[in-house]
């Protein structure tokens, strides 16, 4: 069983900065990729950034310059540093990351997503 954990959602007036963090533990051979996604009230989930193994980013045209997405291997952990914050970024934040646990294949896992609420 993996399990993911979000932490540093929150209250941030706009241009501030937030941090937030997953750690990912249980059974975990191989982390392939990992990243952040959001989900705004009435809006699909999108893409925020992903990060691979290498170390090879992708972020979302919506936070390029603003967010950096980083990952500590050995903490099986990813951070998400958003800074510039606007209210347009106020969504859930969910955690993604793809994972070979007891399977040779690599199966995607969810966290239960931390609030980021960004007043004007």
């Amino acid at each position: 069983q993996v399990q993911l954990v979000e932490s540093g959602g929150g209250l941030v007036q706009a241009g501030g900065s937030l941090r937030l963090s997953c750690a990912a533990s249980g059974s975990i051979f191989r982390i392939n990729t990992m990243g952040w996604y959001r989900q705004a009230p009435g809006k699909q989930r999108e893409l925020v950034a992903v990060i691979i193994s290498g170390g090879t980013t992708n972020y979302g045209d919506s936070v390029k310059g603003r967010f950096a997405i980083s990952r500590d291997n050995a903490k099986n952990t990813v951070y998400l540093q958003m800074n510039s914050l606007k209210p347009d970024d106020t969504a859930v934040y969910y955690c993604n990351a793809n994972i070979r646990s007891v399977s040779p294949i690599g199966m995607d896992y969810w966290g239960k997503g931390t609030l980021v609420t960004v007043s004007s």
